[in-house]
């Protein structure tokens, strides 16, 4: 049976995963760096990297252990190579060279889009053409997925919609990471307390989150200088208008695409797919539609390297192999 060892280290989660060639998983071990950065209100890049280097060893070793996997039984080596932060990409990229080196295995270099894109596959069985609508802390986008190939349709055109979910936690005082804190704090509130802007960018598929970040921002200021702080039910109230007025954009547009493409369904996949919020207004509207959605159950949503070893078998069955010069890309492009 081929066993693909897969790194993933984009941002801060040291993550290594075995996958069978059969596109089993037969481990997914994720070391978070949360409490970590969660006093600094964000990630520190500098921080994130040298607890990669603290990280790597211990869990591959406990992915291979859970696996029942020697290094001998292993067939490739894959890795994430970009996009994210460079110094947390290059000690994934470094440790899996050396690996692939040290084994006189083939190396495989993974997009990161690319990993969440195969993160549905794990547990549905899903074939082109559909849509994809990739939602995380650094990439929102649409994609229309083919059989041969992938064609991009919309992008972020300031911040990613988990980059704004962070951004707005911040600043209404919720710990890091945003996304799941707005998400808790929204579930108490009243998503119509607050009539946030939308920037449908008409005639486009792309995505803008800045206008509405400002908006919210502007708020917070008109009600300090009231004094006093926000009460909870103030906090819960701004988290749910604005996680609406998110979840509204990034729903309706898929929704649209979808329907002007053709494509009969629509795969929800990054960090952000884990919002409840996305997932109900997606499933309503997509059903008006007529047009099936799916997306990964939460482990599979957060960068985890299963994802990684399930986006490498195409690679791995065509022989694209990449060089032991592979470096860590930061800015990537799909």
């Amino acid at each position: 049976m081929i066993k693909i060892l897969a790194i993933e280290s984009s941002c801060d989660e040291t993550a290594a995963a075995v996958v069978s060639g059969e596109g089993q998983v037969l481990s997914n071990i994720i070391a978070s760096q949360i409490p970590v950065h969660r006093i600094y209100g964000g990630v520190v890049p500098e921080i994130a990297s040298r607890h990669h280097l603290e990280a790597i060893a211990p869990v591959v070793a406990q992915a291979l252990a859970e696996a029942d996997c020697s290094f001998a039984a292993l067939d490739a080596v894959a890795v994430a190579n970009g996009p994210g932060l460079v110094g947390s990409l290059l000690v994934g990229v470094s440790y899996a060279k050396a690996l692939a080196m040290a084994l006189g295995l083939p190396l495989i270099a993974v997009h990161h889009w690319q990993g969440h894109l195969a993160a549905v596959k794990i547990e549905h069985r899903i074939a082109p053409p559909y849509l994809a609508l990739v939602v995380s802390g650094s990439h929102s986008g649409l994609l229309s997925v083919g059989a041969e190939q992938s064609r991009m349709l919309g992008m972020s055109h300031d911040d990613a919609a988990g980059e704004a979910f962070d951004k707005l936690a911040r600043a209404l005082g919720l710990p890091y990471p945003g996304g799941p804190e707005i998400s808790r704090a929204a579930a108490r509130g009243n998503r119509n307390a607050y009539d946030f802007p939308r920037a449908w960018l008409p005639g486009t598929d792309d995505f803008s989150f800045s206008g509405l970040k400002s908006a919210v921002l502007n708020q917070l200021n008109r009600r300090r200088m009231t004094g006093g702080p926000l009460s909870e039910q103030e906090v819960a109230d701004l988290a749910a208008s604005a996680q609406e007025a998110i979840c509204d954009v990034l729903s309706a547009k898929a929704v649209a695409a979808a329907k002007r493409e053709g494509l009969p369904l629509i795969a929800l996949v990054g960090g952000v797919a884990a919002n409840r919020r996305l997932r109900e207004l997606l499933a309503e509207r997509a059903a008006v539609a007529g047009i099936r959605v799916c997306w990964p159950s939460p482990v599979y949503c957060t960068d985890n390297a299963a994802m990684i070893g399930i986006a490498a078998l195409p690679k791995f069955a065509a022989g694209e192999f990449a060089a032991l010069d592979l470096n860590a890309e930061p800015r990537l492009p799909l």
